[in-house]
């Protein structure tokens, strides 16, 4: 895991533990506790939730961790917010002697998110370089009091109403996002990406390719929603919606909805969708956020 990359980079290292065509959590678990017992002075691993509590039962607080997020879910406050970043960390890590803190490894219930319920469970804690700017915060659930689903309520009716004909609507995951489904009376998804059409949903939990054939020719928007806590808004949960659909898509037809309580926890977006140029381009605008019933926020993208 990682041989090729770094004698490819000219480094000077060493293998530990032997060549596999396939790994799995086990392995993560064996070569993270050899890591430990080689006193290395950064363990940085590439994955999502899932790797991060590998590697938290390997290691526990026994030596620094950076996460490189490359997995579906990434709620715990381990990982830098983009590859890029995590490099950044890591040099200033190793020479500007940055701070270590206690960071959250955190993961999502599955089976409650199916049931409509946003449950991240805490696992324990791992030392991590502290750089605020660089690395992410835990995942904030919304909290579903009264007033944050007349929000979204609010917000959904207001996305209705714009709806364009003809139009294919490609909608994201999350609790606002489908709240629109609730009000058009159509079973949205609330992991998956999901497709509207004239104000029918037209295809369930779409991946890529998919989405790719359906909007071929058409005139198409995007709508998601930013993870609280964190502000992305591409690269998190919702890969399905890769570089390629939103270059089809265009920037300009991107639309962000967010509930007031959300976005007080979040300062800036944030999009990290793997094409650096893409990301680039989002840095370089502004985007409206729909906060409540014809209300609308700028925000940043980082």
């Amino acid at each position: 895991m990682g041989e090729d990359e770094v004698k490819t980079a000219g480094f000077t290292y060493t293998v530990l533990g032997e060549r596999k065509k396939e790994t799995n959590a086990e392995d993560t678990v064996a070569i993270a506790k050899k890591m430990a017992d080689a006193d290395v002075a950064l363990l940085v691993f590439c994955g999502g939730d899932g790797t991060a509590r590998d590697v938290l039962t390997a290691v526990s607080m026994s030596l620094p961790v950076l996460g490189v997020p490359t997995g579906v879910k990434m709620h715990s406050a381990v990982f830098a917010v983009n590859p890029q970043a995590a490099a950044r960390v890591v040099m200033r890590f190793l020479y500007e002697a940055l701070p270590l803190r206690e960071a959250d490894v955190m993961d999502v219930d599955e089976k409650a998110f199916r049931e409509g319920r946003v449950s991240a469970e805490l696992y324990g804690y791992v030392l991590a370089p502290y750089e605020p700017h660089l690395i992410q915060a835990n995942k904030l659930a919304s909290p579903m009091t009264e007033s944050e689903l007349r929000n979204q309520a609010a917000i959904a009716i207001y996305i209705i109403e714009n709806m364009k004909p003809d139009v294919i609507y490609i909608i994201g995951p999350g609790t606002t996002t489908r709240t629109i489904g609730d009000l058009l009376d159509a079973k949205k998804t609330l992991l998956g990406v999901d497709l509207f059409h004239n104000k029918k949903l037209v295809a369930n939990d779409v991946n890529e390719k998919q989405i790719l054939e359906a909007i071929a020719g058409k005139r198409v928007q995007i709508i998601v929603t930013p993870i609280g806590g964190q502000g992305f808004i591409f690269g998190r949960g919702n890969q399905q919606i890769s570089p390629r659909v939103i270059r089809r898509v265009g920037l300009d037809n991107i639309i962000v909805v967010a509930t007031e309580s959300k976005l007080r926890s979040v300062k800036t977006l944030r999009a990290d969708t793997g094409d650096p140029s893409l990301d680039a381009a989002f840095r370089e605008r502004r985007m409206k956020v729909a906060a409540d019933y014809s209300i609308e926020h700028e925000m940043r993208v980082e």
